[in-house]
């Protein structure tokens, strides 16, 4: 029995979840046992041990648990193939019907001399890497039916990467790719505009002059100012977390005024102390009482050991009720960046399972 006929949610939006982090631990065994990789982890109990967090910790922890496994992917093609695929089959028995991924291409390459977490230098380039993934989830999306669409990330320490990120948005576009994303550690990117971090400033005016969706992670456990750049320096879109913009009661104020979509992950911001523990007081509510743009993800479900139905539920303790998550999917729908035809297809769609079910 799926997901779809257990929980009163049947049809979901996700636009916030790293493919790298969502793989199955009992995938990264067999792949490691495939491609020779010795292992300190005997089991998928020791693994999921090593990875997942699910005591609240901090953002660097949560990195670090990617640097444990990420080496069994990056660089081998079958291997992320096989991610992107058992997604679409993990996103379809959650009744996740829409979903758009996100990864870094570079970070699971190993074309560099020194590659970032591959085990050694090879030939898998970002651009296969893109291609592959791009496949991957075009099979899974046709045969579970189910529309997954991808994001490319920059990363804030490596802005010589940006400039071919960009260029990736722009020629898989037809392939899956809708929008341009930045992760990693949070600090400021558009200060040194004579310095390498203007790259980054750079490839998102480049994405905005050619109608590439821009989303940006600021705000999680950054600062308000981080939030304010990507809105105006980078000119996101759509805020991957952004909790600390309550701090600036005028950009909050701004945010709300021009429809900015936030992409809260409830699960994932306890654990990562992005917020405090007291589920009561999550800015989710404060959102939802001021009818901002927002979403509900999960963001790394493999790490947080959490289904998107898991963070509905935490919402539901916080204090939303069923038809403010139901808006929040259609939130989620309105603000996706899939092509305007797949978009209206997908607001009909969840307009006809939420009227049948009486919540519209």
């Amino acid at each position: 029995m799926t997901a779809d006929s257990m929980d009163s949610f049947p049809y979901k939006v996700e636009l916030h979840v790293h493919i790298d982090g969502a793989v199955r631990p009992k995938t990264l065994l067999q792949i490691a046992s495939k491609r020779g990789i010795t292992l300190p982890y005997l089991d998928e109990a020791s693994l999921r041990k090593a990875i997942c967090i699910k005591e609240p910790c901090t953002l660097q922890v949560l990195l670090k648990a990617f640097d444990e496994y990420m080496p069994i992917l990056a660089g081998d093609k079958s291997a992320l193939y096989r991610m992107a695929y058992e997604f679409c089959e993990d996103c379809a028995n959650q009744g996740i019907r829409y979903v758009e991924a996100r990864y870094s291409p570079h970070e699971l390459a190993n074309n560099s001399p020194e590659p970032e977490h591959a085990l050694e230098p090879g030939n898998l380039t970002p651009t296969d890497v893109v291609a592959t993934i791009c496949e991957g989830l075009q099979r899974g999306s046709s045969d579970f039916a189910i529309n997954a669409k991808s994001i490319l990330c920059c990363m804030r320490h490596r802005p010589e990467w940006s400039m071919e990120v960009l260029d990736l948005c722009r020629r898989y576009r037809d392939n899956g790719v809708v929008g341009i994303d930045i992760a990693g550690e949070e600090y400021l990117v558009c200060s040194q505009q004579d310095g390498a971090n203007s790259i980054h400033h750079q490839a998102f005016l480049d994405a905005c002059k050619h109608d590439i969706h821009r989303t940006a992670h600021a705000g999680e456990v950054g600062s308000s100012p981080v939030v304010k750049e990507a809105m105006d320096q980078l000119k996101a879109e759509r805020i991957g977390h952004g909790y600390l913009i309550l701090d600036d009661k005028e950009l909050y104020a701004r945010a709300h005024q021009q429809g900015v979509h936030f992409e809260m992950c409830p699960i994932s911001s306890i654990r990562t102390r992005a917020v405090g523990p007291d589920i009561t007081k999550h800015p989710m509510l404060r959102f939802a009482d001021d009818k901002m743009n927002y979403s509900i993800n999960t963001d790394d479900p493999v790490i947080f050991t959490n289904t998107l139905l898991e963070d509905y539920q935490m919402a539901l303790q916080a204090g939303l009720t069923r038809q403010q998550i139901i808006t929040t999917i259609f939130n989620a729908a309105k603000s996706s960046f899939a092509p305007e035809k797949e978009k209206t297809q997908i607001l009909n769609d969840l307009a006809k399972v939420y009227a049948t079910s009486g919540d519209c």
